[in-house]
């Protein structure tokens, strides 16, 4: 946990092969794996999908999500925990690289 801050996601990436590089409030960088959610299927199975994961992923919920409707609705999204973001591992960040 961030300092008995609550965990607030500002920008989300898709890097590769099912990854989220996640921005944080705090200025970290997270790398989520989203792969173990989607095996488990359901909802999540929307994910495998790699052009849905791409183009519907965004920030809803202050959090990593994908926004089903296109609507920006936060009602219809698949979120991830904050709290799971922000204990994911810490990386550099990827898009300074370029």
């Amino acid at each position: 946990m961030q300092n008995s801050v609550f965990p607030s996601v500002l920008q989300a990436v898709a890097g590769d092969d099912f990854t989220v590089f996640a921005y944080m409030i705090d200025g970290s960088v997270r790398k989520y794996d989203v792969k173990p959610l989607i095996k488990k299927g359901g909802v999540f199975s929307q994910l495998a999908d790699i052009e849905f994961f791409k183009n519907k992923l965004t920030v809803l919920n202050d959090t990593v999500a994908w926004d089903i409707s296109g609507k920006r609705d936060p009602a219809d999204c698949i979120d991830i925990d904050p709290f799971s973001i922000s204990e994911s591992p810490l990386v550099s960040d990827p898009i300074k690289k370029i």
